[in-house]
């Protein structure tokens, strides 16, 4: 086979479809529309509103923090139907990952694999170290103080060793993954009612306190500061993705896969734009630097007895986050393992759990040193530019498939296409301008990496390499 033939192989739906069904690679099928959902809101509604909103608004946006989440939200809409027709067609792990593989060929299903490993990842140590930091502030606010250097490495603070809550927090959500997706998905469901609770609350509490001259000058950065801010809190929304991971273990993907992805958007979009206008509206937006800064709003306006509701929420908040970041992270190298393109030890399945063993270890040692030692503020933006790189590869690969692949069923065919995606691909390349260059670099030298591991490793190993018709 020739080089350029071998790089464009491409898996078809048979073949997927046969992945799924094999006994050896089986995964139990147990998550409904309401699953879906709630899955959504777990990945989606977290370390975004609880954390970064606070910093976009005092270093990017100001009260226009509101039109940042519009503008992300909007380009994750036009994305998130892109993401609905493929993973309604596709019920398989994997995520864009196998959509590229279906549509572009082995390379380009590689180059997404390995930016959604990037993704994932880098997130939960990220993630991690958030919900490291309410849950020091709830102990201390409750008389109980860890010492310093166990919530924080050096590179983190001055006076720090090891963040041991975060490393500890990913070893439990590590434990759950490793039990089921119905465990995860039934504890992550519980979280996600109390978390969006807390968030009608803050809405409740706080409109009764909104200022207006809080909003002006409602643009102080100009909409420069607009797209930036844009771009640091599309962190909050990268879980609604992390949906279409989950189509191998749910029982009727053709259905609940759309009613998932844009149900959780559109809800956490709502509640993302109400909570923005409320923060900036109750206090100054330059007060709002600050690493829980709904709670320090709260304080702000002496409202302490709500502070420690506001931080027991943005705690399981963000551990819902983790819940379904994790999940995703293991089931996108389960499939890439699959296929042949990392070892086969990260798709074995554990014979009673039926979960993907060796990647929830990889995943576990990985993030777990990486939350104990390194520091938060790089990761944030790295993880940013791999969700939208994944994002535009989804929205060109149901181009792409329309046109080469008219036939295939579309359970859910996402209107306007290709002028949807196209919008999607237009929205997410502005965001990703707005990032940093150092963000470029690092992103670049992260698929360098990656590129060395396909021809090292990956091409020779492929699944479609052995098969006679791609040799």
């Amino acid at each position: 086979m020739t080089h350029s033939k071998e790089f464009f192989r491409r898996k078809t739906l048979e073949m997927i479809l046969a992945d799924a069904e094999s006994e050896q690679y089986k995964l139990k099928k147990s998550l409904t529309a309401v699953d879906l959902v709630a899955l959504g809101l777990g990945a989606i509604i977290g370390t975004g509103i609880f954390v970064l909103a606070g910093v976009a608004a005092a270093e990017k946006s100001g009260p226009s923090i509101v039109l940042s989440f519009i503008l992300a939200g909007l380009a994750c809409a036009f994305a998130a139907i892109s993401y609905a027709e493929l993973a309604s067609m596709f019920p398989i792990a994997g995520s864009t990952y196998n959509y590229a593989y279906i549509a572009m060929g082995e390379f380009i299903a590689w180059i997404i694999g390995w930016d959604l490993i990037l993704e994932y990842v880098l997130a939960l140590p990220a993630i991690a170290l958030g919900w490291s930091s309410y849950f020091t502030n709830l102990l201390s606010s409750l008389g109980v103080n860890i010492p310093g250097w166990a919530t924080h490495s050096s590179l983190q603070g001055s006076g720090g060793l090891i963040n041991i809550p975060a490393i500890g927090i990913l070893i439990i959500i590590a434990i759950l993954n490793y039990i089921g997706a119905k465990e995860t998905a039934t504890i992550n469901n519980i979280g996600v009612a109390f978390k969006v609770f807390v968030v009608l609350f803050f809405i409740f509490v706080g409109i009764s306190h909104v200022r207006p001259v809080n909003w002006q000058p409602f643009m102080p950065y100009g909409w420069k500061g607009v797209f930036k801010g844009a771009a640091i809190v599309f962190f909050a929304y990268m879980g609604f993705d992390a949906v279409s991971t989950a189509a191998e273990e749910t029982k009727n993907p053709a259905k609940d896969m759309p009613i998932g992805i844009l149900g959780s958007l559109g809800i956490s979009t709502l509640l993302y734009i109400a909570v923005s206008a409320i923060l900036t509206g109750v206090v100054s937006y330059g007060e709002l630097k600050d690493t829980a800064p709904v709670a320090k709003a709260l304080g702000l306006i002496g409202l302490n007895w709500a502070q420690g509701l506001v931080s027991l929420g943005a705690i399981i908040a963000i551990t819902t986050v983790l819940l379904v970041m994790f999940y995703g992270a293991t089931r996108i190298i389960f499939a890439i393992s699959r296929d042949g393109l990392l070892p086969p030890t990260f798709s074995k399945v554990h014979p009673k759990f039926r979960t993907p063993a060796f990647s929830i270890y990889l995943i576990m040692i990985v993030t777990t040193l990486a939350a104990g030692f390194l520091p938060i503020d790089i990761i944030a933006e790295l993880v940013n530019m791999g969700t939208m790189f994944a994002l535009i590869i989804t929205s060109a690969a149901v181009i792409v498939l329309r046109y080469k692949q008219p036939e295939l069923p579309r359970n859910f065919k996402a209107p306007g296409v290709p002028l949807t995606p196209i919008l999607a691909i237009f929205f997410i390349l502005l965001l990703m301008l707005s990032l940093s260059w150092q963000t470029w670099v690092r992103f670049i030298v992260w698929f360098v990496i990656g590129l060395f591991i396909y021809f090292g490793y990956g091409r020779y190993h492929s699944i479609l390499a052995k098969l006679k018709e791609y040799q």
